[in-house]
């Protein structure tokens, strides 16, 4: 898994919490790395579950309240980051069902040992979306999390439904959108 998830994580630890939650969680996970992350190197996707394990035992929240938290956290950071990734897009379900053609298109040429989860997009009626994503690490959470920073950055409000691929290492998202957003001017 890419750094920039671990430098990202470990930032919203330290703006939500305190610098010092980070520093006790990193302790009390006991990642190989000390915590010593580089947003261009590569780690065991093993360590973001034991640091955000540890969180979950420092403050007392859900691992999936944190995990979907921390997608929220990383959409906007994505946004800051990379803005020309969303450059001419009008709505957050024109951005998700762009994610595999344009961006991670655009990440394996950067990282080309990058291990990308993968989205199908079907858009059954112009306010729903339905996306399968499957990975082979465990983070729905955050993808889920991902899902609703993208919402939040196009203004709009979505509902999410979220069923378990049976047999499958997936989940179906359904989104549907209850406010849409702005019309440009």
């Amino acid at each position: 898994m890419k750094g920039i998830v671990f430098t990202e994580f470990l930032e919203m630890v330290e703006q939500r919490f305190s610098p010092d939650v980070a520093d006790a969680i990193v302790d009390a996970s006991g990642v190989p790395s000390g915590g010593s992350y580089t947003a261009v190197g590569t780690y065991d996707h093993g360590e973001l579950i034991a640091l955000v394990a540890a969180l979950s035992r420092a403050t007392g929240l859900a691992i999936p309240v944190l995990v979907r938290e921390f997608g929220r956290h990383l959409f906007r950071r994505f946004v800051e980051l990379y803005p020309r990734f969303f450059s001419g897009v009008g709505s957050a379900f024109d951005f998700l069902m762009g994610i595999e053609m344009h961006i991670h298109t655009e990440v394996k040429k950067l990282y080309p040992d990058a291990e990308l989860p993968s989205f199908e997009c079907s858009a059954p009626a112009p306010d729903r979306l339905d996306m399968v994503y499957r990975s082979s690490r465990p983070f729905a959470d955050l993808a889920e999390g991902l899902i609703l920073g993208c919402a939040e950055h196009f203004g709009e409000r979505i509902a999410i439904a979220r069923e378990a691929l049976p047999g499958e290492s997936g989940v179906r998202f359904s989104l549907e959108r209850t406010i849409a957003a702005p019309c440009p001017t």
